[in-house]
């Protein structure tokens, strides 16, 4: 098993450096951007925000396979991180730019780039994720790497959240539009720098015997046959979500049960019956830690996303100094880096589902105690969500090391290896559950009344300000610790897997 260098795991750690540039930026920022610069409304807004993941489910999903299937003298993952670089930077200018159009055009603006942002960061990030499952086959070098990357990934939100406001008055010199505008023009040339080094400095090494593939072209039709099994329960529940009432509650109930049942058939064909494609999905939706992970990673990421999208609301309104977002942002994101750094320590001692579950529950814990501040104890909102905030690091670091032991495992259930469709599941989920925790900040403040262009709004929204910083994120941690009481893949349980499939690629090499 490979035992990668120090270099190596710094240049991995700086391509995600780079794409929190746009992931923290936009998860911490957009809103705001949207509703007090924009003049876009909170409800459209977190319409929006639904609507762009709903395409998610699909893309993310393409990628995977797209780069599961590529082959080039710099491997399967490596070129895209490369080649989407300079389009990802492009998006992220664009999503920052205020056009003088009307309201609709506004609206169909916002649609049309980010989605183009979304496109974007997949076409990035998907193969970034999965690069991790092939630099080494070494379950705990990954866990390293994992705390690397994380690292490396809140370094970048380092820059985004704790420079941004003071990059946007700086350039903007009381003009936010132009301020966004041109500090995302620095950001995206940061971007492209760092990507290009991940892509000189990492190397695939895990490689698995072909797969009896028909053909990309194919299996994208065969996909397009199976994809209301992946829309349409993201449609109910986006429905559900936004209008909260009898009949999409009614929608959302029946197509879950439809899909049950079709899931259930589709698992249940025989398997020579199945093209490639079709395999692939059964192999997942078999794949009980991989289920976990995804339910999982979709909680995680609301707990995270709804503490990260009220922040600017929360120092701007509650605290009454909009500047010192950007302090606390930095507070966070040096302690984070900490946290992630420390997860390789703690899960070798107690072991990763047994860490996940501490850090969930303290994290929340801190995160409760800020229900009970008052807006000026300063002191005491940046000690609890600091030590909030050390244990939720550990938390997407945790979770993208035990994708790969997803990966492993399939292989060694199934004999087929999809690394780049499992981890686009950790993407996938990470951006859903960044939209629905965006759109969920939206839907609560515009319960309260709150309009970001109306000044008189201000004071009754505060009270769910208050709840989108403590009670809302902190019940999705609870559901999550509860749900790994049932993870199977323990320690012991990785490492014999890993022997195992080590043993299996040996014998096919001297074969």
């Amino acid at each position: 098993m490979t035992q990668l260098p120090f270099s190596e795991k710094v240049g991995y750690a700086v391509g995600d450096a780079a794409a929190n540039l746009v992931w923290r930026g936009a998860l911490a920022y957009l809103a705001v951007f949207y509703t007090d610069t924009f003049g876009i409304t909170a409800a459209a807004t977190a319409m929006l925000f639904l609507v762009v993941r709903l395409s998610d489910g699909v893309t993310d999903i393409i990628m995977g396979m797209i780069a599961d299937r590529t082959k080039s003298r710099w491997g399967k993952f490596r070129p895209w991180i490369l080649f989407s670089a300079p389009v990802l930077g492009l998006f992220m200018v664009l999503c920052f730019s205020t056009p003088d159009l009307s309201e609709n055009g506004k609206l169909a603006y916002a649609y049309f780039t980010y989605i183009g942002l979304t496109l974007a960061y997949t076409i990035n990030n998907v193969p970034y994720s999965a690069l991790m499952g092939v630099m080494t086959s070494s379950d705990n070098e990954r866990t390293s790497l994992s705390g690397f990357r994380f690292a490396g990934a809140f370094v970048g939100g380092l820059l985004v959240m704790g420079f941004l406001p003071k990059l946007v008055a700086y350039f903007g010199q009381g003009n936010d539009a132009v301020g966004y505008q041109t500090t995302m023009y620095v950001f995206a040339a940061i971007l492209v720098f760092l990507l290009v080094i991940t892509f000189v400095s990492t190397k695939e090494r895990v490689t698995v015997s072909a797969s009896d593939s028909q053909g990309l072209s194919q299996e994208l039709k065969d996909l397009a046959k199976n994809l209301p099994m992946i829309v349409l329960p993201l449609l109910a529940m986006s429905l559900f979500f936004y209008y909260r009432d009898i009949i999409s509650g009614l929608f959302f109930i029946t197509v879950m049960v439809i899909m049950r049942f079709v899931i259930k058939r589709f698992i249940q064909t025989p398997t020579e019956k199945l093209s490639s494609t079709q395999r692939d999905m059964v192999d997942l939706l078999t794949n009980k830690p991989w289920l976990i992970l995804l339910a999982l990673g979709f909680l995680t990421m609301m707990f995270n996303g709804v503490k990260y999208g009220v922040i600017a609301y929360y120092f701007k309104y509650y605290v009454g100094d909009e500047l010192m977002a950007g302090q606390y942002f930095i507070a966070l994101l040096v302690v984070s880096i900490l946290g992630a750094l420390c997860t390789h320590y703690f899960a070798q001692r107690w072991g990763k589902p047994q860490l996940f579950i501490v850090a969930l529950l303290a994290s929340a814990l801190f995160t409760i105690s800020f229900y009970w501040l008052n807006s000026d104890n300063i002191t005491a909102i940046f000690i609890l969500g600091c030590c909030a905030e050390f244990f939720a690091a550990m938390m997407p670091t945790l979770f993208f090391t035990m994708l790969g032991d997803c990966a492993d495992y399939s292989e060694w259930k199934n004999k087929r290896r999809a690394t780049g469709l499992i981890y686009s599941a950790g993407t996938f989920v990470q951006k859903t559950g960044g939209g629905f925790s965006g759109a969920l900040v939206l839907i609560v403040l515009a319960a309260y009344g709150y309009n970001g262009m109306d000044q008189n709004t201000i004071a009754a929204a505060l009270p769910g300000m208050k709840l989108l910083m403590s009670w809302i994120p902190a019940i999705f941690a609870i559901i999550s610790a509860a749900l790994l009481l049932i993870y199977p893949l323990s320690n012991e349980k990785n490492q014999q897997i890993g022997k195992e499939l080590a043993q299996r690629r040996s014998d096919t090499e001297i074969i």
